[in-house]
């Protein structure tokens, strides 16, 4: 039996990349996406759970129940939120969503993407680090079977996707330049997928994934 794992955030850049790898991917035997808006693509794996406002889910959701693993893609830019506004969506919104999946499913490995530069001690300059930082941490303690923080920095998306960061288009030009330059800065949505895909069967030795850590994951 192939693992069955909740992608979040499907409609954006990362979720979408890494959905399509566990579509494609043997060691995937089901994928439940949950989203606001349907991710537009069909195929006998996926299985599809709108929900408006992940604040109102319940805790005996029947639906989120017995699976494997959650890979938490879901999030938004910080540029223009005010931190509160910014933290109810980034902090308040993803811890409810795994305390309602920890409830469900214990032994579930939970999966967040939060970012290069995340700010572990709370106490930076940058308000998206911190509030991620604080994201991350909480994450850490809410007893799951393992969890694990990645934090990619530049990355290249897949072919066929649609779901592209407005700025993308002006940018994906330097993915084979970081390749040069910093190698371990720049990965592609494919390996980004495989390494969570991997953490979820085989683990890591920590939980907390940088650019080089995720590169190697990918490749087990």
């Amino acid at each position: 039996m192939g693992l069955k794992i909740i992608i979040t955030g499907t409609t954006g850049m990362v979720g979408e990349g890494v959905l399509l790898e566990c579509l494609q991917n043997s060691d995937v035997e089901t994928v439940l996406s949950v989203s606001r808006r349907p991710a537009g693509k069909t195929d006998p794996k996926l299985k599809e759970y709108l929900v408006p406002d992940f604040l109102q889910l319940q805790p005996d959701d029947e639906q989120l129940k017995g699976y494997d693993a959650c890979f938490f893609c879901a999030g938004i830019t910080s540029i223009g939120k005010k931190e509160d506004e910014y933290r109810v969506i980034t902090y308040d919104t993803t811890l409810h969503f795994a305390k309602v999946l920890y409830g469900l499913n214990p032994q579930l490995v939970f999966i967040y993407v939060s970012g290069s530069g995340t700010d572990s001690t709370e106490k930076g300059r940058l308000m998206w680090a911190r509030v991620k930082g604080k994201t991350e941490n909480d994450l850490l303690q809410l007893g799951f079977r393992n969890a694990y923080m990645f934090r990619p920095a530049f990355m290249k998306a897949m072919p066929g996707q649609q779901f592209l960061l407005s700025a993308y288009k002006y940018f994906s030009w330097l993915y084979p330049v970081l390749k040069i330059i910093t190698p371990n800065s720049a990965s592609t949505l494919q390996q980004v997928g495989r390494a969570m895909i991997n953490a979820a069967t085989t683990g890591y030795r920590k939980p907390i994934l940088e650019g080089k850590d995720i590169l190697e994951l990918s490749e087990k």
